[in-house]
Formats: C-alpha cells, structure tokens, sequence
C-alpha cells in the first residue's frame, strides 16, 4: 500500500500584495474590460476580473480573502459593464469562484502552469453556470451555448498562464 504524503498547513506559502498592486490591478482589469471589447468586439470574450479574481484568490489562500475579492470586482463589473442587468448578478459568482479557489489553492499546487490552466477552464464555466442560474433567477434568462463557453473557457484559461506569470512579479511572501 502506497504512503500517503501530507502537507501541513503550514507548510503551504501564502501571499500578500501591496497595496498599490491589491487596487490597480483590479482597476486596470475593470477598465480593458469595459474599454476594450466597445472598439474590439472580439476581445468581450476574455473576463479580465474573472482571471485577476482567481488570481489573488489562490495566491492569498484565504477563503475570506478570496470572497471579498470576489465581491468587490464582481460588484464593479456588475456596476461598470453590465448595465442592463441587476447589480449583484457577477458579484455573486465571482464571490463563490473566489471562495472556492482560494479553498483549493491551499490543496493544490497553484504555480504549476497546467493546473493553472485547468484550474481558470473550471473556474471560468462554473462562473458562467451560476451566472445563468442567477439570470433565469431573476427572470432574465440568456442564450446560454456550451459550446461558445467551453471556447471562452479555453481562451480565458490560456490567456491566465501568461497573465498569472505577469503577475507572480507582484507577490510578496506573507
């Protein structure tokens, strides 16, 4: 019977960011957000805060940490992007996603660019499933096709490589 190996949890590394990093990373994903896909229409497939939601989420290691996250740039993206819905619809989801990753960041190695890969593909279509479960709950309900989104998720997971790389410059050992 193989050994199991088990790792502390104080063996695991958390993350903090200061604070110029904790409020204009978030700003500036808001911003390409909301900016960007009005001249490209073709760029309104990524989900910048989505991505920077899972990124701090699991680098920080808290599940408090990862739902305030989640709250806040999804309250902002509801607020900034999403005009034509209730406030509160992404600032749900994004919370739950944040919540959920910064509880399996503590389990997983997180630095590793294919689980990095595989963890954004998950994250990203368990948000677009809990945002469309959200929608038909409000009585707004969306074309929703899997095939379009399992697309997305793809294309959001592998740009999450690189832009999690870009950002590992600014963590700080906690």
């Amino acid at each position: 019977m193989a050994a199991q190996r088990t790792i502390s949890r104080e063996g695991i590394e958390v993350f903090r960011f200061g604070p110029v990093a904790t409020v204009l990373i978030p700003l500036l994903a808001l911003f390409l957000q909301a900016s960007l896909p009005l001249r490209f229409s073709t760029l309104n497939i990524f989900d910048l805060p989505l991505l920077v939601v899972i990124f701090f989420s699991v680098a920080r290691r808290s599940p408090m940490a990862g739902t305030l996250t989640g709250c806040i740039i999804g309250l902002a993206k509801d607020s900034l992007t999403y005009a034509h819905q209730p406030i509160g619809l992404f600032g749900i989801s994004d919370s739950i996603v944040g919540y959920i990753a910064s509880s399996i960041g503590v389990k997983i190695d997180v630095e590793n660019p294919g689980s990095r890969l595989l963890m954004t593909f998950c994250f990203y279509l368990l948000s677009r499933g809990i945002y469309q479960v959200l929608r038909n709950m409000a009585k707004q309900p969306i074309d929703f096709n899997w095939g379009h989104e399992l697309g997305a998720a793809l294309v959001n997971a592998v740009l999450a490589v690189g832009l999690f790389m870009v950002l590992d410059r600014y963590k700080q050992r906690g």
